[in-house]
């Protein structure tokens, strides 16, 4: 085949290659079109380049034109701001250009005039927020493929160009793609991206008439707008192009005059673009306001489309809206399900919440009614409308209430669509926006003043908080009350100025007053020994707190006292953190993710630096996992026998009741060595017990000696009942896992037998823990002289009969070695459709001779060997088909015989070695036998586990089994 050549690597390919074969392989086939990829996104980036360049001139101009023009106030001010933004995209443009060009951060710094560390901070994440963008500083599309060094040819290099449509084009129309494709910026457990400016789209675009314009000016003036700092104008508009502007050559961009799509769309001008981040606020205060609502949320999907991102909030502070701030969009709950489900999603009261999603009422204890819409435009939902009533409200939405709620969803999608449409999608920023409530007319001076005068004269303490929950009046007997003075307690956080009432308790009450816009009161103990009735009534404006003096010289630890130790005490949101604990506990599968997930929500929510987890095994406590302690300290707490009355631990078990040792020297009444040899100052002892049987212990340690005060002993007890229950589980669950694990391993070959002139190395990989058992297996039988025979196979299923199936077929395949290897098949065949299993079985087998030096082969719908010959070349053996096992009893097979010369090695494997979603099996075989070829065969073991190193990871078993005769001395 003359002038024949691979489009990547330009080499002449084979006389026998296919008509339409261009490469010579997979991997050149790969990396050509990454290749592709990289080129179109820069040739596309030369236009986006451009279009910025000609906006910001063009917007430069119209603003001197209209310099002397009554234009409506305020009106050049708006344009003339806007040009440092339209700059700063132009900069942005060419560094994700030059980026994806290879340039270094230096180079790129060089050409701005700044430090490449300066570079990299400022632009290194704003040009990823496309997700998948070609260019994004991912370790996926940062450096090209291994193995692409050679350049493309010419005519690929021309395709590319000429054609401006990529397929990460219409990126910008779709949520971005979860998993390795996704946004490099946004972190799996949904963290906030780079900081955007809360802007949507520029106010005064340049209509597009389809052609880039000439404006006879160069688009790069060689320098950037020196204005002190590089303002932030978030990122790139994810189009799917990559900017090429050429700032680390110092040149200026090529124009390229070709038709590009439409990118810049002109707003409607009733409603231009720009307004719709500031709108968006208005939009959640009016409709709180026109629906009665106490509080109203407003979330935005993250850029990976996984999670929803508090952006705004209105009657509910910040404090408060910190609890659920992120919700996964593939979690259970109200708002995830009317995202998912694009519809509205009403709970009329606190119990219909707790039926329908128990979770989620974990974290909004609170009688409250709750609504929640999606806000979607066409395909897309880009966030949800929450909405809370007090629950004592009436049960069904109202049709006035509906009509406002759907009027408010719909205009808010909209402002998000023409957002998006304009390339500047609203994005959630790092922390919540507040917006202030409506509030009524505003009492003028001489009001206020009478107001204050009056409050002043009530014997009991008035105070009044915003919405944030700072002091914003405090009458004189409130002061005195609280022992501070009305100037020192003006303009702070409640908890903050009252360091007494930063408790779980006063929160609890807090939030349930602001949540639930329902009165409530409890009692609080004033240091040193002033107890005082605090009552809270809220409003949309914000919190009354009146404060009375219940006695003097109360006792610490009263049923209604709130008795804070200090220093030590539970840090703010404890209680809710044990509340999520609880949620997690439930999807703990084995012990050890109950020891994580309890260490995890225990010791920062209890501010405890050391947690052990100890089980009964065998009349003795087994330490199970431990934070915060030395190994010789776990080796001295571990295995104390039931015997040991000393140990605190076993005494805790078995009197079934938790031990508080506020100090060491408490300690030191029961076991002196404790202290001593832990350093620690307190200790709490929970026992583990399940339905009266007790399991095992839980111990909480700090550094220095705490008070437990009763409502701490009273959580950490019930968390010892959530914390027992789950290890119950757990433990079913592992000794489950365990029993599979090791009826896998029996049915398996202990050892391979030895054979003389033949090395084998074998190695199985069960698949995820939650595949239970696999029907993996392989063997090597000796059939006498210089015959061997392998087999290597995959049963249907990850269960027990499906390993029980797994044995059987072994032990057919012993039964009949040393016959032919189609013969073998054969007999296996008859057997397992006998056995009437219902589950269907993948084989090969081979015949080894050594004297002879060849191999015959047969295959029953196993994917094909792999041959590494001595020289490296390595090929994929194209054996005749052959049906599964276990479908056909008159089922036929076909053996291949191939020479096997020393210094070969055959690989046999399953498909979990290869088989990955969304990749073609063909294409997985051809990477599998270029890892074969690149491994040195003289270390048989580490090939085998290079090669498993390669495997994709899905969660299936792999078994594989290499033959190698080695080469003669």
């Amino acid at each position: 085949m003359d002038d024949v050549r691979c489009g990547w690597c330009d080499a002449p390919l084979p006389d026998d290659a296919a008509p339409n074969r261009r490469y010579c392989g997979p991997l050149h086939r790969q990396a050509a079109w990454r290749a592709r990829r990289r080129w179109r996104a820069a040739a596309d980036a030369r236009r986006a380049t451009l279009l910025t360049g000609t906006d910001l001139l063009d917007r430069a101009q119209a603003v001197a034109t209209r310099a002397g023009d009554p234009s409506p106030a305020g009106r050049l001010c708006a344009e003339v701001a806007d040009v440092p933004g339209l700059a700063e995209q132009l900069v942005r443009n060419a560094v994700q250009a030059d980026r994806q060009a290879g340039a270094t951060w230096a180079q790129i710094g060089a050409g701005l005039g700044i430090g490449g560390e300066t570079a990299r901070s400022r632009y290194g994440r704003a040009h990823g927020a496309g997700a998948g963008a070609p260019g994004a500083d991912s370790a996926s599309g940062a450096e090209p493929a291994q193995g692409a060094e050679p350049p493309p040819r010419a005519d690929a290099d021309a395709v590319a160009e000429s054609d401006p449509h990529s397929d990460s084009a219409q990126a910008v129309d779709s949520n971005p793609p979860s998993g390795p494709g996704a946004d490099s910026n946004v972190d799996p457990a949904g963290a906030a991206p780079a900081p955007v400016r809360d802007t949507v789209a520029d106010p005064h675009p340049i209509p597009d008439t389809g052609q880039v314009p000439d404006t006879g000016r160069a688009t790069d003036t060689g320098q950037v707008p020196d204005t002190g700092q590089v303002p932030d104008t978030g990122p790139i508009p994810d189009t799917g192009q990559v900017p090429d502007s050429g700032l680390d050559a110092g040149a200026s961009p090529t124009p390229d005059t070709s038709p590009t799509p439409d990118t810049s769309p002109t707003p409607a001008p009733e409603e231009p673009a720009a307004s719709a981040p500031d709108a968006l606020r208005p939009c959640l205060v009016q409709v709180v306001r026109d629906t009665g609502a106490s509080a109203g949320l407003l979330y935005l999907v993250s850029l990976d489309g996984r999670v929803l991102r508090l952006a705004a909030t209105t009657g509910v502070p910040p404090k408060i809206a910190a609890l659920w701030e992120r919700l996964r969009v593939a979690a259970s709950g109200p708002v995830a399900d009317a995202v998912r489900e694009r519809r509205l999603v009403w709970l009329a009261s606190q119990a219909e919440l707790t039926r329908r999603y128990p979770k989620a009422a974990l974290v909004l204890p609170y009688d409250v009614a709750l609504a929640a819409a999606p806000l979607a435009a066409g395909p897309m939902v880009r966030g949800a409308l929450v909405l809370l009533w007090p629950g004592s409200r009436p049960p069904r939405l109202g049709a006035h209430e509906r009509r406002v709620v759907g009027a408010a969803r719909d205009r808010m999608s909209a402002l998000l669509e023409r957002a998006a449409e304009d390339g500047r999608p609203v994005l959630p920023g790092r922390a919540p926006r507040h917006a202030a409530p409506a509030r009524g007319p505003t009492a003028g001076p001489a009001e206020a003043q009478a107001a204050a005068d009056f409050a002043n004269r009530l014997p009991e303490g008035c105070c009044a908080l915003d919405q944030e929950g700072r002091i914003v009046f405090v009458n004189t007997a409130a002061a005195e009350l609280v022992g501070r003075r009305v100037a020192d307690l003006l303009g702070g956080l409640l908890w903050e100025a009252l360091p007494w009432l930063d408790d779980p308790a006063f929160e609890d009450r807090y939030r349930a007053a602001v949540v639930g816009h329902q009165p409530t009161s409890f009692t609080a103990l004033c240091p040193p020994d002033r107890r005082l009735d605090l009552r809270l009534c809220p409003d949309a404006s914000g919190v009354s707190l009146r404060i009375t003096p219940v006695g003097i010289a109360a006792t610490a630890g009263t049923a209604d006292t709130v008795d804070r130790p200090a220093p030590d005490h539970q840090g703010t949101g404890g209680l809710y953190d044990l509340m999520h604990l609880a949620a997690s506990l439930t999807e703990a599968a084995s012990v050890r993710d109950v020891v994580e997930l309890a260490a995890d929500h225990i010791m920062p929510a209890f501010d405890a630096q050391g947690f052990v987890l100890s089980l009964a095994e065998g009349g003795r406590l087994r330490v199970v996992g431990h934070r915060g302690y030395r190994p010789e300290v776990i080796e001295f707490l571990d295995l104390p026998p039931f015997k040991d009355a000393t140990a605190p631990t076993v005494r805790a078990l078995t009197t079934g009741a938790p031990l508080f040792f506020a100090s060491p020297r408490e300690m030191a009444r029961l076991n002196p060595a404790v202290p001593r040899l832990t350093g620690r100052g307190s200790w709490a002892f929970l026992p583990l017990i399940v339905s009266g049987r007790p399991v095992g212990c839980c111990v909480v340690s700090y550094q220095r000696p705490h008070t437990f005060a009763p409502d701490e002993r009273a959580v950490l007890t019930s968390l010892a009942g959530l914390i027992a229950q789950a290890v119950d589980r757990a433990r079913l669950y592992d000794a489950k896992h365990q029993l599979a694990r090791s009826l896998q391993t029996g049915l398996l070959p202990a050892t391979l037998p030895t054979v003389p002139g033949l090395r084998v190395a074998a190695r199985y990989l069960p698949g995820a823990r939650d595949m239970d058992i696999g029907g993996d297996f392989y063997d090597v039988i000796r059939c006498g002289g210089a015959g061997v025979a392998a087999a290597i196979g995959d049963v249907q299923g990850h269960n027990v009969n499906a390993a029980a199936l797994m044995g059987q077929v072994r032990t057919a395949v012993h039964a009949t070695a040393g016959a032919p290897p189609a013969e073998v098949l054969a007999r296996t065949n008859r057997l397992l459709t006998d056995l009437d299993s219902g589950l269907f079985t993948s084989c090969v087998y081979a015949h080894l001779d050594l004297a002879d030096r060849t191999v015959r082969l047969a295959t029953a719908g196993h994917p094909p060997p792999l041959l590494r010959r001595p020289d490296g070349r390595t090929e994929i053996l194209d054996l005749p088909p052959g049906l599964l096992l276990g479908i056909d009893p008159g089922a036929e097979y076909e053996a291949t015989e191939i020479p096997l010369p020393p210094g070969a090695v055959l690989a046999l494997y399953t498909d979990g070695l290869i088989e990955a979603p969304g990749v073609d099996l063909g294409d997985a075989t051809a990477v599998l036998a270029g890892h074969l070829a690149r491994e040195d065969p003289r270390d048989l073991d580490a090939m085998a586990d290079a090669l498993l190193r390669h495997s994709p990871s899905c969660g299936d078993d792999v078994a594989l089994l290499l033959l190698h005769p080695p080469p003669q001395p």
